[in-house]
């Protein structure tokens, strides 16, 4: 079975804020900007309506809202924020992690440990859920944060790494733990933090 990453540059405080905020204007900016794409993944997701759970604009509408959830869905509010984030945020390079086999987020924190890259983790992205009152996913998607002051410690950290240091990682994990690191100086200098969701 194969997994995938998808992280953005976002500011956090606005995307947790967008929980819960009841701000009706969000979320009908969400829906036209998404138009097409939410249309698709109704269809890709039509076995939940089929179960009587909700379809994704009705759950947008609900995380904004704070409420009410179904419990038994939980999935479908988590793809709900991914969407609030996808529109506050600015996704990065995620070709190292999609498509990925079981494993490789930790793979490549071994790899980022090995050249003293300790403030983050990718495999914190796949531990954690979207923050309350939005219920857990059953399974997927598991949502992490990499906060400014890590992003910004992990960035100083891989630049005091050697070049041999770097070179000697496996050519893969290499290239993966770059694209972290890209993704830590986009923040930076957006002066932002990092989402991440795994599914």
């Amino acid at each position: 079975m194969s997994y995938a990453l998808t992280t953005y540059v976002v500011d956090l405080d606005t995307l947790h804020g967008a929980v819960g905020s009841k701000d009706d204007k969000l979320r009908r900016m969400i829906g036209g900007r998404f138009k097409r794409h939410l249309a698709a993944f109704d269809q890709q997701f039509s076995h939940v309506a089929d179960e009587g759970g909700p379809g994704i604009h009705d759950a947008i509408r609900a995380v904004i809202d704070g409420g009410p959830f179904d419990a038994g869905h939980g999935s479908m509010y988590g793809y709900a924020y991914k969407w609030i984030c996808e529109f506050h945020g600015r996704a990065q390079y995620n070709n190292d992690f999609s498509p990925m086999r079981s494993g490789w987020l930790e793979t490549v924190d071994e790899g980022l440990a090995a050249v003293g890259v300790t403030a983050v983790r990718v495999d914190e992205f796949s531990m954690d859920r979207p923050p309350a009152p939005i219920p857990a996913p059953d399974f997927v998607p598991c949502y992490g944060e990499w906060s400014a002051e890590e992003r910004r410690k992990a960035h100083e950290q891989w630049a005091a790494a050697t070049d041999d240091a770097k070179a000697a990682l496996d050519r893969e994990v290499r290239e993966a733990a770059e694209s972290c690191m890209e993704w830590c100086a986009n923040a930076v200098a957006a002066g932002r933090g990092v989402a991440g969701f795994f599914s």
